[in-house]
């Protein structure tokens, strides 16, 4: 891995909007190597690859060079299971009980690390507990992985997807939670990407329309309508 990738890892793991948009750029070839192999599951070709790009943003999050392992070796399954995970939710693809019961063993190892050290633990740390590699963690986390936090804060505007579509009361809060969450899955496609990357991955309006392909005025569309079909879905 050259220097300027080194470099442009840690400032996208660390909040650089624009290197993590530069990194997908840098990448989209192995992106698209990856989702090509889903091809025919009933799902187009460009939300495949968004679908993977989301993968791909997980990865950055995720990988620890200090564990010594290729960005790739951990990026790949990462991406695989972001396709996999939403073929799994539409049906198309079931979970092993392996793999569920990886998930759990680090999930468990996770919460062990977390206590007893007071912070979020690195990749070495977890493989060292489970004796599971980087792509082994990284494929099941992915596989079953829980849905993103509403309430995390987009880029620099600061505001949540909560917070866009009302203030709810806290009494109802759970309810509309989960009721977003199902809301969200009727969104087309596309629409739904642009949810994804604004809201559950903090990207701004400009990164968002690199990672898709097309314009920020485009983004900017498809957010509004999507915000809007939001509520009106929700009323």
């Amino acid at each position: 891995m050259t220097d300027a990738m080194t470099e442009a890892l840690k400032k996208a793991k660390y909040g650089d909007k624009d290197a993590s948009a530069q990194l997908i750029e840098d990448n989209s070839g192995l992106i698209w190597s990856i989702a090509r192999r889903f091809f025919g599951r009933g799902v187009e070709a460009d939300d495949l690859y968004q679908l993977g790009c989301v993968g791909f943003l997980k990865a950055i999050q995720g990988y620890d060079e200090e564990y010594g392992t290729q960005f790739s070796t951990y990026a790949v399954p990462k991406i695989s299971g972001e396709i996999r995970r939403f073929l799994r939710d539409d049906g198309a693809v079931k979970v092993s009980r392996g793999i569920k019961e990886r998930a759990q063993s680090i999930k468990s190892a996770r919460s062990l690390l977390e206590q007893k050290n007071g912070r979020e633990p690195s990749l070495s740390e977890i493989s060292e507990l489970t004796g599971l590699d980087a792509a082994e963690i990284a494929s099941a986390e992915t596989a079953v992985g829980p849905t993103e936090s509403l309430q995390r804060e987009t880029g620099e505007e600061g505001f949540t997807l909560e917070q866009v579509l009302g203030d709810f009361g806290e009494e109802e809060r759970l309810v509309e939670r989960v009721s977003l969450r199902e809301t969200i899955a009727r969104l087309p496609e596309r629409e739904k990407s642009v949810i994804s990357l604004r809201y559950f991955h903090s990207l701004t309006q400009d990164s968002t329309a690199r990672v898709m392909g097309v314009s920020q005025v485009q983004v900017s569309r498809l957010e509004k309508r999507a915000v809007e079909r939001l509520r009106e879905m929700l009323e």
